[in-house]
């Protein structure tokens, strides 16, 4: 058996601080010296709000992260920016809000899953084998780029990205090249901006725990900033063929006023595997 500790060091990372630390761009509002988290969120052209910025997932305490993966909390005293808590529970497990025996997968989703977890390699300590939404919930910010036409969501893990366009156009009938990150349109209602994302290749889970997706997926995302450092976000996961019902998870994220995310290549400076241990 896998040690779980091992688990979550694969997941996460050494977080370096971008170039651009301290650096405060022009318009932010400050208070007492700081930026000022809870002045109003600013406005794009058109009057929506304008959601740039590098946004960090909020952390998950380390008493939840006790009682949700037990000894995973070990993990507290790793390498600084590795530690548990800068990494979110829903980034380790998608469905970590079921009760216990609780389970949403369907037959085949359950199998997949299983396939998935004897099929770990667990000394793979780099992040390619996984995709969106874990690399907006591990160690490392994400930063979004707002334009009218289209939106960029760039992740500091592994330096992926998403396009998200606004410019009106629809889904195909069919996605000729399925993909990990899938293909993303936008639209705004009222102050909320609305993603669906369809076009899921099969060959990254949605968490940690490797819970599967087929290429049926629809995942709906939900994006409102309540003021200048808070965004509000909602994620809804739709595949019938894996998991008996869709299922949502709401996720909050702060500004990093004064930081910027950096280039991540994994494998340089790796020194994670020759120390990864498994029980036997």
């Amino acid at each position: 058996m896998v040690s779980r500790i091992c688990i979550v060091l694969a997941l996460a990372s050494s977080h370096l601080s971008a170039q651009w630390i301290n650096y405060q761009p022009p318009g932010t509002p400050i208070k007492n010296g700081k930026p000022d988290l809870n002045a109003p969120a600013p406005r794009a052209v058109g009057g929506k709000p304008d959601l740039t910025g590098v946004w960090m997932h909020d952390p998950t305490s380390l008493d939840e992260m006790k009682r949700l993966f037990g000894n995973l909390a070990d993990a507290e005293s790793g390498p600084i920016g590795m530690e548990i808590t800068t990494v979110h529970k829903y980034g380790m497990n998608a469905l970590a809000d079921l009760k216990p025996g609780e389970s949403l997968l369907s037959p085949a989703g359950e199998a997949t899953f299983k396939k998935r977890q004897q099929e770990r390699d667990i000394t793979n300590v780099c992040h390619n084998r996984y995709g969106w939404p874990v690399a907006s919930l591990l160690s490392e910010p994400m930063k979004i780029i707002q334009s009218p036409k289209v939106t960029m969501i760039l992740y500091e893990v592994d330096n992926l990205h998403r396009q998200v366009f606004v410019d009106g156009r629809r889904f195909p009938a069919t996605f000729e090249l399925p993909a990990r990150l899938g293909y993303s349109i936008g639209r705004w209602e009222g102050d909320t901006f609305v993603i669906e994302t369809r076009g899921f290749n099969e060959e990254t889970p949605i968490d940690g725990m490797g819970h599967p997706r087929s290429e049926a997926m629809h995942v709906t995302e939900r994006f409102h900033r309540r003021d200048f450092g808070h965004l509000e976000t909602e994620i809804t996961f739709d595949d019938s063929k894996y998991y008996t019902r869709p299922f949502t998870v709401r996720i909050g994220y702060t500004l990093e006023a004064d930081n910027d995310i950096f280039e991540m290549y994994c494998d340089e400076n790796e020194r994670d595997k020759p120390h990864m241990v498994t029980n036997k």
